[in-house]
């Protein structure tokens, strides 16, 4: 149930009931004048407005938009196909503070990226709606901006009145609310503390006592138990660890499938405990579900890469002062790789049910380790548009934005395919967990001298070389064998290849 974010007349209302509309959607419009508006005769309202203004139970998101010409409503962004909501890590201002355009307003935290969010207008806070290490969908209404330093004021949740709540739950569980293993049935009435909705039905289905929703300390705004509060607090009576407020003192979160990565942990010595943060929660989420959703095959190929080896050590420092360009092996990689993407277009694809979705554009994936223990993976539009030097310079971008979170939205949605670059750290050669919803990942590892044998003047012979590793791991739904193969082969192909004079 949603409520009303202000006081008012309703003047319209354009969505009708049983109508499923996107998240952002304006579906009514409230008027703050005191004078009556005509409705238009849009749908009929079943309910008076003086019943509608009564209703104030906060649920787990914010969904109404308002349209008053001064407030500017900052949403929780949509940091990648795949995300659904987002962390507030830290708020950079308070309500009452002035604040620029383009200035840091607050800090979040999703699966994909933690970055800051700067305001879209000058103005002043006029009302932060979601606290730190709040958990929230995306779409959510998190803060307004005030262009005429209005400052709203919001009443506390812990002070919204009984009857309020009982008017928007469910009526069975007002005499229906189990005590567990007591046959005693209690009303919602006898506590002061408020839970949305959402945490009463979640306690309902799972036989959570109110004594036991008391204990838990909420980590939303104003100390409210939020969903993660309550479902971390199932999953540790599951396992025989109760958490109560002494204990639940930190925000907790519970992973998609958590039983997976719950073991009887053997110990015989000093251990520390160390909190996973929200990104490696998300990381852990989402390689779980990239496991589980494709059917993964890697292959391994060697690289000769003398040729572009030599050509960096005499010409980097030259390309640098002339074109303002840090050249690296990873842009002539990437280069490689959308001459492949090119030529077996299936490997640009996504699965969607039984259709394939063949993207004739590439937007490429760079993954960047992020300090201290994170991974994010932008992309660079339209990559298939650059040539060598194009790309090197877009690859430091993403890199550099990403480790000082400056990317946008845009900058990690849309990918068709990914290269991570795991040599740089060391090492030779792994198996990359595809990055959904594309169906194919390259693996590049160190370049390290190596003998091999090559021929010379029609005779074989031991020479120093400089070999790379690379690895494709692809989804085995779409991308057979063969295809695999001939991809991996054509990035060798085109590096070893490789000619000054192509520069």
């Amino acid at each position: 149930e949603i409520p009303s974010p202000t006081a008012g007349i309703l003047k319209e209302i354009n969505v009708n009931e049983g109508d499923t509309v996107e998240v952002g959607t304006v579906v009514a419009i409230i008027s703050t004048n005191s004078e009556p508006v005509v409705a238009e005769n849009k749908t009929e309202t079943k309910q008076p407005v003086e019943q509608k203004e009564k209703i104030k139970v906060k649920d787990e998101t914010q969904a109404a938009t308002q349209t008053s010409s001064d407030l500017y409503e900052i949403e929780m962004p949509k940091m990648g196909e795949s995300v659904t909501e987002g962390t507030v890590i830290k708020w950079f201002k308070k309500v009452g503070e002035p604040i620029k355009k383009d200035e840091v307003l607050l800090e979040i935290s999703t699966d994909k990226v933690d970055t800051e969010i700067p305001s879209p207008i000058d103005g002043t806070v006029a009302e932060i709606l979601v606290g730190e290490q709040e958990t929230v969908d995306v779409g959510t209404i998190v803060a307004k901006v005030s262009t005429s330093g209005k400052i709203v004021q919001k009443k506390k949740m812990q002070e919204e009145k009984t009857e309020d709540v009982e008017s928007s739950v469910p009526e069975s569980m007002h005499d229906n609310f189990s005590l567990g293993v007591s046959d005693r049935k209690e009303s919602i009435k006898d506590t002061d503390r408020f839970y949305s909705p959402l945490v009463l039905s979640i306690a309902q289905k799972e036989n959570v006592s109110l004594d036991e929703l008391a204990k838990i300390s909420g980590t939303g705004a104003a100390g409210r138990v939020t969903k993660k509060d309550i479902l971390g607090y199932l999953e540790e009576r599951k396992s025989g660890g109760i958490k109560t407020s002494s204990t639940l003192a930190t925000p907790t979160s519970t992973p998609k499938n958590a039983s997976q990565f719950t073991f009887d942990i053997p110990v015989t010595g000093d251990v520390e405990k160390i909190p996973m943060d929200n990104i490696r929660q998300k990381i852990m989420q989402h390689m779980v579900a990239s496991r589980d959703t494709s059917v993964h095959v890697t292959s391994l190929t060697e690289v000769d890469m003398t040729k572009i080896d030599k050509f960096l050590k005499e010409k980097r420092e030259e390309y640098w002062k002339k074109e303002g360009v840090k050249l690296t092996y990873l842009a002539f990689i990437a280069d490689a790789c959308i001459k492949a993407l090119k030529k077996y277009p299936l490997v640009n694809s996504s699965i969607d049910g039984n259709t394939i979705i063949q993207k004739k554009y590439v937007n490429l994936g760079i993954a960047v380790a992020v300090e201290p223990a994170g991974l994010i993976v932008p992309n660079i539009k339209n990559a298939d548009q650059k040539n060598v030097l194009g790309l090197a310079n877009s690859i430091h971008d993403v890199a550099t934005r990403s480790r000082n979170k400056k990317l946008t939205p845009d900058d990690i949605t849309g990918g068709t395919f990914t290269i991570t670059n795991y040599g740089v750290f060391g090492t030779i050669f792994g198996t990359p967990i595809i990055n959904q919803p594309e169906v194919a990942i390259l693996g590049v590892g160190a370049i390290v001298k190596r003998p091999v044998v090559i021929e010379v003047d029609g005779t074989d012979t031991i020479a120093i070389r400089s070999i790379m590793d690379i690895t494709i791991s692809h989804d085995h739904r779409l991308i057979d064998g063969m295809v695999g193969s001939l991809f991996i082969k054509s990035i060798k192909e085109t590096l070893e290849g490789f000619s000054p004079d192509s520069m």
